[in-house]
């Protein structure tokens, strides 16, 4: 029934190690007559589920311990220590709302300095649910909620922050519009509460600006906030670029993509970590991801600049051949700032596309993970994890949960 055969084979080295029974055929659904289910009462992680991990069904997330996750909840954390023990607190409640004890809370620390580590341990300590990530150092929002996923083994996999400006509390309204068969339900804010009237001033002009220059459609007013089936996450880990647009990449995905209003909360505690400078970083990742008018508008600047010196010099040899003297040095300056002004804007645009060209080809890891906590156990993942496919990703969690990670009870495991 296994297509793999290292699958098989892994399955018979374990029908005669670990007393795997294979469940009896009419157990097996009617419309999935290729899907072996077993039942394995004393084997937790072993080896032999790293041969089922290439034939796990894609959107079917099942860890190499053996356990069905139904849901995963990501939050990247950066210097949120003030805050997180109340996230967790609303997180788990939500989640145990939609999944029972079938999810896990995936912390991510993209290098804190205010002890977040420290409260993320704690946490992992008390609640089995939780997972926690270090960083070896700040990689930005978006890379850390990228390693997050990475580490993500649900079926569902909500992507929210930590600050709770986004409520847990709307994860049941989101697993019910996906039980009705969308891929993807993304927050859109209708009101946004403790924000400056500079930001929203800002938010609007960008979202709207990115409409008019993306080569796809991205909702306005909306973040990272959204439950993902866990199809749409392996698609958007196998996108390899450094400079990454979340919500921008899962849009382009496509699939069926569906709406929830909601107010925005202030910030629970601490300050934002989105300063003016970062905000116009992300903007310029934004549409450089996603655009390449940019460069279409300084092609067309230069040529209406042409145009316009064509007509400057026309101009100039009129008026010698009729014998004006040309005065107004003060014009021609003015002139010439501007054609130039125009030319460094233009090498400018070039330069932010090659400079994003030059450091995907360097190849560096996305992220570098220092290491994971569950429990009283810390433990670390291989170096390129990062760089991992899927079925990869797989076995290196399920490395873990042989470790002692993921000490969780066996239930059951689904091959392909």
């Amino acid at each position: 029934m296994l297509r793999n055969p290292f699958a098989a084979l892994s399955l018979e080295y374990a029908k005669q190690v670990h007393d795997i029974k294979p469940l009896p055929e009419a157990q097996v659904p009617a419309d999935r007559a290729d899907v072996l289910c077993l039942v394995c009462p004393r084997a937790i992680g072993h080896a032999f589920l790293r041969g089922l991990g290439d034939s796990v069904e894609m959107g079917k997330s099942v860890d190499d311990g053996g356990v069905k996750i139904r849901l995963s909840i990501v939050a990247p954390c950066y210097n949120e220590a003030e805050g997180l023990n109340e996230f967790c607190r609303r997180a788990r409640a939500a989640a145990e709302a939609v999944a029972g004890q079938s999810f896990e809370i995936v912390l991510v620390d993209d290098g804190s300095s205010d002890g977040t580590w420290g409260v993320i341990s704690g946490l992992a300590a008390d609640i089995p649910q939780v997972l926690g990530v270090k960083l070896l150092r700040n990689h930005g929002h978006q890379l850390a909620a990228t390693s997050g996923l990475a580490v993500a083994r649900g079926e569902r996999v909500l992507l929210i922050d930590a600050d709770l400006q986004d409520p847990p509390e709307l994860l049941s309204e989101m697993m019910a519009i996906m039980d009705q068969g969308a891929d993807v339900v993304y927050g859109q804010r209708s009101e946004r509460k403790g924000e400056t009237r500079f930001k929203l001033v800002t938010a609007s002009v960008f979202y709207r600006l990115l409409t008019r220059l993306a080569s796809i459609s991205i909702p306005q007013d909306t973040g990272d906030f959204r439950l993902m089936k866990a199809r749409i996450v392996h698609i958007l880990l196998n996108m390899p670029e450094r400079h990454r647009f979340i919500r921008g990449m899962v849009s382009w995905i496509g699939g069926r993509q569906v709406a929830l209003r909601y107010t925005r909360d202030a910030r629970y505690a601490g300050s934002t970590k989105y300063p003016l400078k970062k905000m116009i970083r992300f903007a310029i990742d934004a549409i450089t991801s996603f655009s390449i008018i940019p460069l279409r508008i300084s092609a067309w600047m230069g040529l209406i600049s042409a145009v316009f010196a064509v007509g400057l010099l026309i101009y100039t040899l009129v008026q010698w051949f009729e014998g004006n003297v040309i005065t107004g040095w003060s014009s021609i300056m003015a002139a010439i700032s501007a054609l130039s002004a125009i030319q460094l804007i233009a090498l400018g645009t070039l330069g932010e596309y090659v400079g994003r060209l030059v450091q995907e080809h360097k190849r560096r890891p996305m992220f570098m993970i220092d290491c994971v906590v569950q429990g009283e156990v810390t433990s670390e993942l291989s170096d390129d994890f990062s760089e991992l496919d899927t079925a990869s990703r797989r076995s290196e969690l399920g490395r873990l949960s042989a470790a002692g990670v993921t000490a969780k009870p066996i239930e059951t495991a689904v091959g392909r």
